[in-house]
């Protein structure tokens, strides 16, 4: 066994590098700012109750001007949010115009009070979030709506669903039988169809004082992220949505030009049949498009989800060929991150899908969590970026851990770290390493640069998630900011 650690990977803003996304944006701007495409003037619709909608927009107002740093021996940790404005950070501003504002009865989420079913409260709000979603969508131009959801439905919903609960996520977050409908995912896959990007906010995030409860504690209120970090997530979630490139990972001039794939899978609403989720995430830039593809079967041998060679084969190929649609031109490598292990007929139809697609590299990756943990002097985890060799074929990467920026660790609970096995690469582990932490650093609803999963992944998952509520022959969007 080998122990190595990486340091932090840089990402590209604007005019120059860090490694923390909101430094690089507050210091060089977005990386499209001095493009004349760049989201200079975002049209933000809200829809809710009178009192959420006058929340949010209250809030956005708030935003346009400093957000001070939470009082705190960290200073890296908890830094100011410099205003969302053409002289700070994003050089960008927000519109939230009356126009683009629609109103939900109060009434009708007391009404709600009187069904007992929870799927059927979920199904009641999706449609009136959509029919509100529709009229704005017809009579103005906005860039991304924000659906803000009351106190009052979160709390009900909770209660509702205590009677009857259902597990969410398996082991690396797949989607397993659920027991109720998901309001954010179905809210999600019906907007797809008006065909523009939503922003769902709680009341927490506006409001410090609307807490809820927490679900192990019920008697405990969670305790909400500090005001500053608050801001940074929403107005980056915006600005991407609005079709802002905020950063990237950096690829120096010698590497191949790679297309970053995750693959997962998800059940039908039914329950009925495993489809395949496959995200075609992206290049370096964050850039790419979602492609759906055929029923997987569970295979016998190993008990993990796994494709017929012919659909390994159809699923990367076409995956190629939007990758060709979307930048004009095909990348020189292709890195495949996938939830379970490779079979055999999987392995041949990937490959022949490339000699196909005239691709001359490939890695083929299994990527999971792992249950085997590092221990270091002291009373902090591992850092983030420390890498175990068990083998030449299987490593472990902690992608959460302590941060020498951060000074600190700034999760709440033991790090899991990741588990990856080469089973087909052309790069070192060492290098696949250090491109899955780089990874992480891709997802652009969270600024703290902590989260564990690549965003070939986690964007599968978040794909998966709302593409079941979907029917087969439904359209759906490409773009990833769509399912975030």
């Amino acid at each position: 066994m080998r122990v190595d650690f990486f340091q932090e990977p840089e990402l590209e803003f604007g005019a120059g590098r860090h490694i923390d996304i909101r430094f690089g944006l507050m210091h060089y701007g977005p990386l499209d700012g001095e493009y004349s495409l760049a989201p200079k003037l975002i049209k933000i619709g809200i829809i809710g109750t009178p009192e959420t909608v006058e929340g949010v927009h209250t809030w956005l107002e708030r935003c346009q001007d400093e957000i001070p740093a939470k009082p705190s021996r960290k200073p890296n940790l908890f830094p100011k949010f410099p205003g969302f404005n053409p002289e700070a950070s994003f050089r960008s501003s927000l519109l939230t115009d009356q126009q683009l504002q629609r109103e939900i009865s109060p009434r009708f989420f007391e009404a709600l009070r009187t069904i007992s079913d929870a799927d059927q409260i979920v199904t009641e709000v999706v449609e009136a979030f959509f029919n509100e979603l529709r009229y704005l969508t017809e009579k103005a131009n906005g860039d991304v709506f924000i659906c803000a959801l009351p106190m009052e439905l979160l709390d009900l919903l909770e209660q509702r669903m205590q009677i009857n609960k259902g597990r969410v996520e398996n082991n690396f977050g797949e989607q397993e039988d659920q027991t109720h409908l998901d309001l954010h995912h179905m809210l999600k896959a019906r907007a797809m169809q008006l065909k523009i990007p939503i922003q769902i906010v709680l009341p927490p995030t506006y409001d410090e004082t609307k807490r809820r409860q927490q679900k192990i504690h019920a008697e405990r209120a969670r305790k909400p992220q500090d005001e500053a970090t608050r801001a940074w997530n929403i107005h980056t979630a915006l600005y991407y949505k609005a079709g802002g490139i905020p950063w990237r990972i950096i690829r120096e001039a010698k590497q191949l030009a790679t297309c970053y794939i995750g693959i997962s899978f998800y059940k039908t609403l039914d329950k009925a049949r495993l489809l395949t989720s496959i995200a075609q995430v992206f290049n370096e830039r964050g850039e790419g498009v979602i492609v759906r593809g055929s029923a997987a079967q569970i295979s016998k041998d190993d008990k993990q989800p796994h494709l017929q060679r012919e659909d390994a084969f159809a699923l990367l190929n076409q995956a190629l060929e939007r990758y060709r649609q979307e930048h004009r031109t095909l990348p020189a490598r292709v890195v495949l991150h996938k939830s379970s292990s490779y079979s055999t007929g999987e392995v041949e139809g990937f490959t022949e899908a490339l000699r196909n697609q005239r691709v001359d590299s490939i890695d083929l990756i299994h990527i999971t969590h792992s249950f085997t943990r590092l221990f270091r002097k002291g009373v902090y985890p591992p850092l983030r970026g420390t890498f175990l060799s068990l083998d030449d074929r299987s490593h472990i990467l902690y992608t959460r851990g302590s941060i020498d920026f951060f000074a600190t660790y700034p999760g709440m609970y033991v790090p899991r770290p990741l588990s990856f096995r080469c089973e087909q690469t052309e790069q070192t582990a060492k290098f696949l390493a250090q491109e899955i932490l780089a990874l992480t650093k891709m997802n652009w609803n969270n600024t703290q640069f902590d989260g564990g999963d690549p965003i070939t992944l986690r964007a599968a998952y978040q794909v998966g998630a709302i593409l079941k509520y979907l029917g087969e022959n439904e359209a759906i969007m490409p773009r990833y900011s769509f399912y975030m």
